[in-house]
């Protein structure tokens, strides 16, 4: 079952007494669970955190079956609980805890790992999923779009009194991704520096962080334009912020990967979409080989395949040279600059 508000409402509000929130995002999970956990301290329950991965069952039977000192039931909050790291046999007894519990409301949360763009539980995942389904509120939170991520945007800064300018919130989703708390922390951010009025694109140009990938990718096209003196002023800050130089290498590659492959899908008269599923990509992938395919218009095959060369070289020189790996990524960069993609 997937989330939805008035359902969780509907619950809340019939006395349900198990709520369990999983995602393959930790801040969908929170926010969620948020939610109902505001709903339920409206009663002022006497609250008992067993934090995660893995609590005792022990602990959760004492939680469970511990009479609140004002009557009411206790709330026990379970956060990121991992089913997969229980026996069997413990699994089994929590589930059966959670059955027989009149005392307490269990407000459960999970990140679980996605393949290819979808949650697939394992056997003890699912075990104790189903189990909450037959006794409470278990939902699988969905991802936002990015239509849903803008609304939460707006939403945000809404409730600082600010908006977005035209254009602003997408270019903030464009820089940040769809990390959630990086999202939020920047709207925060960008509300004060427009002083709680409106944000601009300017203002999210300027001050907006970006991912490294994206930083990478600026670098990338930079190279590909011949303008390499600007390429590594952007390499230099991206040190001098602390970036470590094998991270900054494994973006470039990917990034490289990136308009290899969308190359390769167009030569062979593939969609975007076809290259998204064939290799895996999920959430903002539209965006992301969007950039690549305009890139990849630049390159010949020999001269990607040259460019791949030159960053597998760097990342073993950076894990096994004596040299000073500033200089080993600026010596990269020009070798790109050299290597094509201005045909």
């Amino acid at each position: 079952m997937l989330y939805s508000e008035n359902e969780l409402k509907k619950r809340l509000k019939a006395g349900c007494g198990i709520f369990y929130f999983y995602a393959s995002d930790e801040a969908l999970v929170r926010d969620a669970a948020g939610k109902a956990e505001r709903a339920l301290l409206a009663g002022d329950p006497e609250t008992t955190v067993l934090p995660g991965p893995t609590p005792t069952v022990e602990e959760i039977v004492m939680a469970a079956g511990t009479i609140s000192f004002f009557g009411g039931r206790r709330l026990v909050k379970l956060p990121l609980i991992r089913p997969s790291a229980y026996s069997d046999k413990d699994l089994q007894e929590v589930c059966d805890t959670l059955a027989d519990t009149e005392n307490a409301v269990f407000l459960l949360t999970s990140v679980f790992e996605e393949h290819y763009g979808k949650i697939k539980p394992g056997k003890r995942e699912q075990k104790l999923i189903s189990a909450c389904e037959k006794l409470g509120y278990c939902v699988r939170v969905a991802k936002p779009g990015r239509s849903d991520l803008q609304k939460l945007l707006r939403t945000w800064a809404g409730e600082m009194g600010t908006t977005f300018a035209p254009g602003a919130d997408t270019q903030l989703l464009d820089r940040c991704g769809e990390d959630q708390f990086l999202l939020r922390n920047e709207v925060d951010k960008l509300a004060a520096l427009s002083g709680y009025g409106t944000v601009t694109p300017e203002m999210v140009r300027e001050l907006g962080t970006v991912t490294l990938d994206a930083d990478t990718f600026d670098m990338v096209k930079l190279v590909t334009s011949g303008q390499t003196a600007k390429a590594l002023q952007k390499l230099k800050v991206l040190l001098e912020l602390q970036n470590d130089p094998i991270l900054i290498t494994g973006a470039l590659i990917g990034n490289y990967l990136d308009i290899y492959r969308v190359f390769l899908a167009r030569r062979s008269r593939r969609q975007l979409a076809d290259a998204a599923k064939d290799f895996g990509y999920t959430g903002k992938w539209n965006y992301r080989l969007g950039n690549a395919e305009k890139a990849a218009a630049r390159f010949s095959r020999a001269q990607l395949e040259n460019s791949l060369c030159i960053l597998q070289q760097l990342d073993l020189d950076l894990k096994r040279s004596k040299l000073d790996s500033d200089l080993l990524l600026q010596k990269a960069l020009c070798q790109l600059a050299l290597a094509g993609g201005r045909r």
